[in-house]
């Protein structure tokens, strides 16, 4: 029994009628009619009382609509599930993010997609807060990695984004070889101060990025403007010259091993990341599988971090 004549059933009964359910449908009365008197001899029996007023469903086409329903449900649950699948197997997720994201978070958690979905594909876009953002709205990019708070320029700007907290992260200071802030965090020293920056060459990132934006605030906020020489995007840039010499610089925690960097005393320099996408569409198969795993391990983090502040 195809499902076609089960829709087509369905459809008459709706309308009580062989004329407004073939209009409906799409169909000549007379092929519904052919349609109609072939289902009944399957079932053996009549589904529908033929009235002056159209049609009416027999005792055994009351019980026989039930199942029909329910055998149509199961079909079309069973189709969303295949496409499911195959949104897995060869779908594709466009995902954006800033430097710290691109570099050192998300590289984990490709290959940890892809070991279990191999056949998904991923483009993945290096870019400023804004730009990822904006690129989301604009249907380009799929999920999006940026520094919280958010600025979008427009009417709608973030009220058309949802904003998913992902990770909590720290910008800890890098410094040259035998460099004195150096050698103060090797004797023990528990940290920076910012008046120790005055005037010192920094290797910053580029003027207008958000993660510059936080580092500029908290300065600023204990008196200090920063001597910024040089400015990049790239993290490992920012290593490389200064470790050349050419002055400090503050970079992610997630870009340094462990026990590296030294902290900021006058109070922690931290910043939020979060997962962004369009609020008015739902994600792919592949995009949706693969925010609910950044999300669930986040998630992981935190508890294991509480675990070891508790501990």
């Amino acid at each position: 029994m195809e499902l076609t004549s089960l829709r087509y059933f369905r459809a008459i009964a709706a309308e009580g009628h062989m004329t407004r359910a073939a209009e409906r449908l799409g169909v000549t009365q007379s092929a519904l009619s052919a349609m109609l008197k072939k289902l009944e001899a399957e079932v053996g029996t009549e589904l529908f009382h033929r009235t002056g007023r159209g049609v009416e469903l027999t005792e055994a086409g009351r019980v026989f609509l039930r199942h029909a329903e329910e055998a149509i449900r199961q079909a079309e649950a069973g189709t969303r599930a295949v496409r499911e699948l195959l949104g897995l197997e060869r779908g594709s997720i466009r995902v954006g993010g800033g430097a710290t994201a691109t570099t050192y978070l998300l590289p984990r958690a490709v290959s940890e997609f892809r070991r279990v979905h191999p056949g998904v594909r991923f483009y993945v876009r290096e870019a400023g807060s804004r730009a990822v953002a904006e690129s989301v709205l604009a249907g380009e990019l799929d999920l999006g990695i940026v520094t919280l708070p958010l600025d979008v320029p427009g009417a709608s700007g973030v009220r058309d984004l949802l904003v998913m907290p992902w990770v909590e992260d720290e910008l800890v200071l890098i410094t040259p070889p035998k460099h004195a802030l150096s050698s103060r965090a090797r004797d023990g020293a528990r940290g920076f101060a910012w008046k120790d920056l005055a005037g010192e060459p920094v290797v910053g990132f580029e003027a207008g990025s958000a993660v510059r934006g936080v580092i500029d605030r908290a300065a600023g906020a204990n008196g200090v403007t920063l001597n910024v020489v040089m400015e990049l995007r790239s993290i490992e840039s920012i290593k490389s010259m200064v470790a050349a010499g050419i002055g400090v610089g503050l970079v992610s925690r997630f870009a340094l091993r462990a026990g590296d960097g030294i902290a900021c005393r006058d109070g922690k320099l931290g910043r939020e990341l979060a997962i962004v996408r369009r609020r008015d569409r739902v994600p792919s198969p592949a995009a949706g599988v693969f925010e609910r795993m950044l999300l669930g391990d986040a998630e992981g983090k935190a508890r294991a971090s509480r675990r070891r502040r508790r501990a």
